[in-house]
């Protein structure tokens, strides 16, 4: 799902939102509770999602960042095993421009198709294909399809002409349901990508009107958008954007939390129907299926809307993977809650599933033994995450900032105690998450931090250091020819 914030399901202890389907999912599989995107906004976040590496390595750091055509993903290795992957959706990837020639038309958007992935469903902005078939159900659909969301009247919250029927959601869902029956008996690989949570933020009824706004909420923030933005420049320097500050208005930013809560119920629903239909196909008992998020919505939180900096609501997001082995029965319905995993474990854990290699580009690692009650060995004690905020074109932060674009830059280190925020030109941010969970007090300057500050800029390094490129690192060239480290080490442990 694209933009659903780890803290809206219901299993999840959410107050109002209703995820019924997704908790079904979790009591049949392995919920985890603490997982983390790598980046934001979306390209950037899948490309790690689906390369299984951080920025840092991957360096596609904004919508429309090439993607190095050099590293492969977890498609292309699913193909070489024998799989045909399929897309339902986007994978926001933009191609190497040094593999195609110039006048190339996949050289004129961000939305490409991750190499390795065959369309089935292309779902880009544009969303062309969901209104050919609103069409076909006698929708009087604009010919910019988008414009479709405009809401059918004035009212707070009003929803859309389409149904709930005839939502993004469902046309996506019938599609990856037609191709199944088409399958037969054969192996398959879908990737399916539903856009609902991401704005525009309406829904059809009922669930424009399932969650009251009175009984929503209000943000986590500061009492005014100046006071928030004290504790950092940066930060202040975004709420000057209207577009990026969250509503001042409080019915209005009560009534978009709303909605956003009907959007996630809306797209429960329809995965509902999806699992339901893997079930009378016969197909549940043996698909792996693992739901997660490209990242989080700020939804007002420190006066901020949309995806972007260092604050949890960004980049916390859900996962739950369902093993549909027998070896995975013991730990159905357990809950992960003190392990940090990211998306650079997803690529991994599924490699792992279907038995392929796990290429050693990869910074994550596979989640199975947690879904089978085995010892993951070592694991990390603290999420990482990247974000970018350069503007190659108009550079607008550079000027605003007096930095170059290359110094426009985060690195982030989350564990359960603390949040050390690096930026790569301008001061750091500590929280004491144990004393100051809502992330307002800024440490890294109080004396009293100083040693602590530095332990995680020191273990942040750390982390940069162990996760550089390492795809000829283990290989020696010797007399008796290339011996791969890697390798040896494999065979020594399976002895």
């Amino acid at each position: 799902m694209d933009q659903l914030r780890g803290d809206c399901l219901s299993s999840a202890g959410h107050p109002l939102v209703q995820t019924p389907n997704l908790d079904r999912l979790a009591a049949d599989g392995v919920a985890f509770r603490r997982h983390y995107a790598q980046s934001t906004p979306c390209g950037p976040s899948r490309a790690s999602l689906l390369t299984g590496q951080y920025l840092q390595k991957h360096r596609s750091g904004l919508n429309g960042t090439p993607m190095d055509a050099r590293f492969t993903n977890v498609a292309l290795e699913a193909r070489a095993a024998g799989y045909d992957p399929v897309l339902f959706g986007y994978t926001d990837t933009s191609p190497d421009p040094r593999v195609l020639a110039p006048d190339d038309p996949r050289l004129r958007t961000y939305e490409g198709v991750l190499p390795g992935f065959r369309s089935v469903l292309y779902l880009p902005e544009h969303l062309e294909t969901w209104g050919v078939w609103l069409r076909k159900h006698g929708y009087d659909v604009p010919e910019y399809v988008p414009d479709i969301y405009a809401p059918i009247s004035d009212a707070p919250g009003a929803p859309p002409i389409y149904s709930a029927e005839h939502s993004e959601a469902a046309f996506l869902v019938e599609e990856v349901l037609d191709y199944l029956d088409a399958q037969g008996d054969e192996y398959w690989f879908a990737h399916a990508t539903f856009i609902r949570p991401h704005p525009p933020y309406i829904v059809p009824e009922p669930y424009a009107s399932m969650f009251d706004p009175a009984d929503v909420s209000l943000p986590n923030r500061q009492p005014t958008y100046e006071v928030e933005g004290q504790v950092h420049p940066l930060l202040a320097a975004a709420l000057s954007v209207q577009g990026i500050r969250g509503p001042d208005d409080e019915a209005e930013l009560r009534q978009l939390r709303a909605t956003y809560y009907g959007m996630i119920a809306e797209v429960d629903a329809q995965l509902g129907i999806l699992f339901e239909g893997l079930k009378v196909r016969g197909l549940w008992q043996n698909t792996l299926i693992v739901l997660t998020a490209d990242h989080g919505e700020q939804l007002g939180d420190h006066w901020l809307w949309d995806k972007l900096g260092w604050f949890d609501q960004s980049y916390h997001i859900p996962l739950i993977v369902r093993d549909p082995r027998s070896e995975a029965d013991d730990c159905r319905g357990s809950v992960v809650e003190d392990r940090f995993t990211e998306n650079v474990d997803v690529m991994p854990t599924i490699l792992d599933w279907i038995g392929a290699p796990i290429p050693v580009q990869c910074d994550g690692h596979s989640l199975l033994p947690f879904t089978r009650g085995a010892d993951p060995g070592a694991w990390r004690d603290a999420a990482y995450w990247e974000w970018e905020f350069r503007d190659p074109i108009g550079q607008w932060a550079e000027r605003m900032h007096g930095i170059t674009s290359d110094q426009c830059a985060i690195s982030v280190l989350r564990d359960e105690r603390g949040k050390y925020v690096h930026f790569a030109a301008m001061a750091p941010l500590f929280y004491d998450l144990e004393t100051d969970p809502d992330e307002r007090i800024n440490r890294a300057e109080d004396p009293a931090y100083a040693s602590t500050v530095l332990r995680y800029a020191q273990r942040m390094l750390s982390i940069r250091m162990e996760h550089v490129d390492q795809t000829l690192t283990w290989m020696v060239v010797t007399p008796s020819g290339v011996l791969d480290g890697r390798r040896r080490l494999r065979v020594a442990g399976n002895a």
